[in-house]
């Protein structure tokens, strides 16, 4: 077994939070009653955050800023330890001894941290004589690091007795919820987060203008037994409640159902994870500000641009260091310099870093002890619509290059023969050069291919063999210089940019070339500039409001932004009604690297819908271009209820079926089922295999099919009469057996409305009851009443965490219910978030649920949208903030709420150095050209001979092997030697920054991104009539829709990726 501190000691997964806006005061959970806390006459109320925002200038005294003393008694209780462990305990609980050993130890070294910050540093110079730092900067610097030890030391108090009665109660959930869900923690630590970066640089400050101060820093770091320096153990605070989330999901993975600590640790999960959400905001908003106010303070007062940041409308969308490179008109490097870039909602901007040069050796002291702050020079900047990103092979594309010069910023001057085609080459354009070169050559080797086909004579040296070889070798090339253009792309950000026009008065535009730590750096800038320039548009100024609060609020940056609004069906005469939507992701991206950051999930569009009485109609739109455009559309005999798509099953992803290129009827495809009107069920091939029928089937009785949903085990049809059938899954073609009965169960006597499949379960709801189905017997588990109301109806069912949201047929209220116990757990009424859109409007029904990354997205009868924040983890999906309501919705209800989702493949993001040390060789191109098969597999030995300049694939035949000239060869042969080969002069690499291939510029270590394995590209669409804006009039008359008020319209939202 492992040893107690087994536990701490291992490396933590690095595990992002996203960020969710809440309430400043989070709500008390319903299910406290009853808790505790223990020494509850210690607990002490701060006051409210109203002196959160500290600010510190020079040596200046203030007044007093209202802080708290808090005597930390100097008596320590006695230390939580766990008795000896007794004997036969399951391993499911000394495991959970192991965890809670954890806890108590990482707590313990928290709290001592947090004393070393007060009895090493703050006392002292509070008490030092003559003061190198005064006592108000001291309050600053330290400000509510003794409340939060405070809170700790309580925590610690009641830990302890918890763990002393630990084998008789396996209880520790209550105790986290009981300390850590009181606005009294979330105001201290809010403090502490928002005065972090004033902190910071107070003591930035201090170090570079008072000595005896570094001196006093770096006399307590060699002193401390870990070397810990100042900072180190004031960011520990930051990082405190990730810790907690990160031992409580090792707790609750070991906590079996049915144990009295399941919903607790769900519970505290959920509080742990809303708080540290709320805190990350904080931090990241502060962070922000901290950032346009250095970089407002390199800008001259009477500047345009000084207004433009001081104004208060701007956003920090991203800002990075980047690598700014200049290449010679041979492709040479001349030139890189560090920027930093700075992405504003409608600005870019570039600035130099500029380190002082004069003592720089005490700054490199002081920047070991504490971060220093550089300070801006800003470059450049340009309105953000005026920014183009250009990728390797897109020169002429969206601007005219014939009126246009191209200078590249950073060259002294374009050489006479860039003048000359008006047109500069560097980097990788070169590589493009090459492959047009290429396919030149292709094409006239073809030429050369068809003239010796009508040679009459037979010549050794000169047939269809030797010429049909060449070709093969030139297609070859043509892929390898794709591959490399590819490897170049990932990593290299390329803007163009407005300048100033000529004597002329002919435009003329820069180009700028940007090196990014890494491809996930590229793709976030790619898609970062490409929504910011969405935002900009009419309908998404704004696009979010906030409830409750005045209209001048901006939406966070992590809201989704509207991207377009379509037609639903081709055919306008028909009114049709929209049933049902899903998104049919497929295999492979088909568009390139940096086209899949920017355009919406890869994929089909499955759209189904009818006409009450007449016959239905699926139309399809495809994804994979820049905006959504029909397929196919085909007509059906009844109306479209409800789609579910069908992945492939999960066994055929394993293996090595992704290396060879197998028989399409050997692999299971992707499969869409559709139910009708008229109890028909469809199952079609997705588009990539030709969207065919493939099998078909009527329900029993011919009930309409109301909704599909389906299990590894079944697929499950819930039918107008209150009856569930039950499909087996089969291993053919066809997944599901459709000719054969299927298992009938009575669920109840009205219509089955919705399913839900979970893990080992499926809910059906009748009425206003839900049955739990166990998934693999379908025998009945156990059924509960969602409502209290017999003629309401459960209508949709949402899974995210242990809960389930669900929605009614009658009223505005939503209810989360557990998935465990089936307990109701809390309810929301959305009708409080749309009365400032729909002021007369009391009557309010939701009629769609969706719940996507942290996201509950809830759509009305009015055709208003509402956004809650949900928590992300395995705790309790509870809503504590107060959302967003969009102002772009439907002029009737909401019919459906859908994601499209698409994964960008692992080997996008890795580099090509990274590509090049892969264990192995991977012959799957992100971009999706290489359709045509290769007549041997790629290697990156292969890829490593064809960037030494001068060699090509050698073709060895013996018939012209004496002759002179390169040889061409399809097959590639083995090395001559196990030596690497040298680089060329370009070789697309994107480490040709340094020698070293893992260290930058200015020995910056490079990032790596090896954990990340996959990306997730998502896409919202909301169906319903028409398109409304509801921002425009007081009466929410809004602006002209883009299709009829009753034609079916689709509205798409981008969600930013997350990172």
């Amino acid at each position: 077994m492992l040893p107690s501190g087994a536990w701490a000691k291992r490396k933590p997964r690095c595990r992002r939070l996203g960020w969710v806006r809440s309430d400043a005061r989070g709500t008390m959970w319903a299910g406290q009653e009853g808790l505790h806390h223990p020494h509850p006459h210690t607990v002490v109320r701060c006051p409210s955050s109203s002196s959160s925002s500290v600010s510190c200038s020079g040596d200046s005294e203030e007044e007093d800023m209202g802080l708290l003393e808090v005597s930390v008694t100097d008596i320590k209780p006695p230390a939580p330890e766990l008795g000896p462990m007794p004997d036969g305990l399951s391993p499911q609980q000394v495991v959970r001894r192991h965890i809670l050993g954890s806890i108590v130890q990482s707590e313990g070294s928290y709290v001592e941290s947090l004393k070393r910050v007060l009895q090493d540093y703050r006392n002292p110079l509070m008490e030092m004589e003559p003061k190198v730092l005064s006592a108000r900067k001291c309050q600053v610097v330290f400000f509510r690091v003794k409340e939060i030890l405070h809170c700790h030391s309580m925590f610690q108090i009641a830990l302890s007795s918890r763990v002393a009665e630990w084998d008789s109660t396996e209880k520790i959930g209550d105790l986290f919820v009981a300390s850590f869900s009181k606005s009294m923690v979330l105001d201290v630590y809010s403090d502490y987060v928002n005065n972090f970066t004033n902190a910071m640089s107070i003591i930035k400050k201090a170090c570079l203008t008072k000595p005896a101060f570094l001196e006093f820093l770096k006399r307590r770091q060699v002193c401390s037994p870990d070397r810990v320096t100042l900072y180190g153990l004031m960011v520990k605070p930051i990082q405190r409640f990730p810790q907690f989330i990160l031992l409580l999901q090792d707790m609750l993975k070991n906590t079996p159902r049915g144990h009295p600590d399941r919903l607790s640790l769900q519970l505290a999960l959920t509080e742990l994870e809303t708080l540290a959400e709320k805190l990350n905001e904080q931090k990241r908003l502060a962070d922000q500000v901290a950032e346009i106010q250095q970089l407002t303070k390199s800008v001259s007062d009477r500047s345009s641009l000084n207004k433009l940041l001081t104004s208060g409308q701007r956003q920090l969308l991203l800002c990075e260091t980047l690598t700014e490179t200049v290449y010679g008109d041979r492709g040479q490097l001349i030139k890189s310099k560090e920027r930093r870039v700075f992405l504003l909602n409608d600005m870019l901007v570039c600035a130099n870093i500029n380190f002082k040069p004069a003592n720089h050796r005490g700054q490199l002291e002081i920047s070991s002890l504490v971060p220093l702050g550089p300070k801006y020079v800003v470059k450049w900047n340009t309105a953000l619509p005026q920014v183009q990103v250009v990728e390797v092979g897109q020169d002429g594309g969206s601007y005219d290059k014939d009126n246009v010069l191209i200078q590249h910023a950073g060259a002294k001057k374009a050489s006479a023969v860039g003048q000359a085609q008006n047109k500069v080459y560097f980097g990788p354009p070169r590589l493009f050069q090459e492959l047009q070169d290429l396919q030149k050559d292709l094409a006239v080797v073809e030429q050369i291919t068809f003239l010796i086909s009508t040679l009459h004579g037979t010549y050794q040296n000169l047939n269809m063999t030797v010429a049909q070889d060449w070709c093969l070798a030139l297609q070859r090339l043509m892929r390898v210089k794709e591959e490399e253009i590819h490897s170049a792309n990932k990593c290299r950000l390329r803007l163009l940019l407005p300048g100033k026009p000529d004597k002329s008065g002919r435009p003329i535009s820069f180009m700028v070339v940007f090196i990014t730590p890494n491809p996930l750096s590229k793709i976030s800038w790619v898609n970062r500039l490409h929504l910011a320039k969405i935002g900009l548009r009419e309908e998404n100024q704004p696009g979010w409001l906030c409830p409750d609060e005045d209209k001048k609020s901006k939406a966070p940056f992590w809201c989704p932004i509207l991207a377009c609004c379509i037609p639903a069906f081709s055919s306008r005469g028909l009114s049709l009604q929209l049933g049902a939507l899903v998104h049919s992701p497929v295999s492979c991206p088909l568009l390139g690297f940096s086209a899949v950051s920017t355009s919406l999930p890869q994929g089909y569009l499955w759209v189904g819908g009818g006409q009450e009485g007449a016959g239905g109609q699926v139309e399809i739109f495809s994804l994979n271009r820049p905006s959504p455009r029909t397929v196919k559309s085909f007509p059906l005999a009844a109306p479209v209820l409800c789609m579910e798509y069908i992945p492939e099953p999960e066994e055929g992803e394993s293996g090595d079926e992704s290396h060879v290129a197998t028989e399409p009827s050997a692999t299971v495809h992707p499969t869409i089922c559709l139910g009708l009107q008229d109890g028909s069920i469809l199952v079609y091939g997705s588009v990539d295999t030709g969207t065919q029928c493939l099998a078909t089937c009527r329900s029993p009785g011919l009930q309409p099919v109301l909704c599909l949903r389906h299990s590894p085990f079944h697929l499950f049809a819930g039918l107008q009469d209150g009856t569930l059938a039950a499909y087996p899954r089969t291993s053919g073609g066809v997944p599901w057996d459709l000719e054969s009965p299927p298992v009938c169960l009575t669920v109840g006597p009205g219509p089955i409305r919705t399913l839900l499949s979970l893990e080992d379960a499926v809910w059906a709801s009748c009425g206003p009851r839900v049955t739990v189905l166990d998934a693999t017997s379908l025998q009945t588990q156990q059924s509960f009443e969602a409502h209290q109301d017999e003629a309401v109806s459960v209508t949709h069912m949402v899974k995210a965490g242990s809960g389930v949201w669900m929605a009614f047929s009658s009223g505005s209220s939503i209810r989360l219910f557990h998935t465990e116990t089936l307990e109701h757990l809390q309810e929301i009424n959305i009708a409080t978030r749309t009365t400032f859109l729909l002021p007369g409007q009391k009557h309010l029904c939701v009629t769609s649920l969706l719940i996507c990354q942290g996201l509950l997205w809830v759509g009305t009868d009015q055709g208003v949208i509402v956004l809650l924040p949900v928590p992300r983890l395995e705790g309790i999906p509870k809503i504590t903030g107060k959302g967003m309501v969009s102002l772009n919705g439907h002029c009737g209800p909401v019919a459906f709420l859908a994601v499209a989702t698409s994964i960008l493949a692992p080997d996008i993001l890795r580099s090509d150095q990274e590509e090049a040390e892969g264990p192995r060789a991977e012959e799957d191109k992100p971009d999706g050209q290489a359709h045509e098969p290769a007549p041997a597999p790629a290697s990156h030995v292969g890829r490593e001979l064809t960037r030494k300049k001068g060699i090509l694939l050698q073709y060895r035949l013996r018939s012209t092997a004496h002759l002179p000239g390169p040889l061409l060869s399809v097959r590639e042969p083995a090395p001559a030697d196990g030596s690497a080969l040298e680089h060329s002069e370009e070789d697309g690499s994107i480490y040709e920054m340094a020698d070293d291939p893992d260290v930058w510029v200015r020995s910056r270590p490079c990032t790596r991104d090896a954990h990340r394995k996959e990306i997730c590209s998502v896409a919202i669409i909301s169906g319903g009539q028409g398109y409304r804006n509801f921002g425009s009039a007081p009466g929410g008359s809004g602006r002209p829709a883009p299709c009829g008020e009753t034609d079916s319209a689709l509205l798409i939202w981008q969600v930013p990726l997350t990172l």
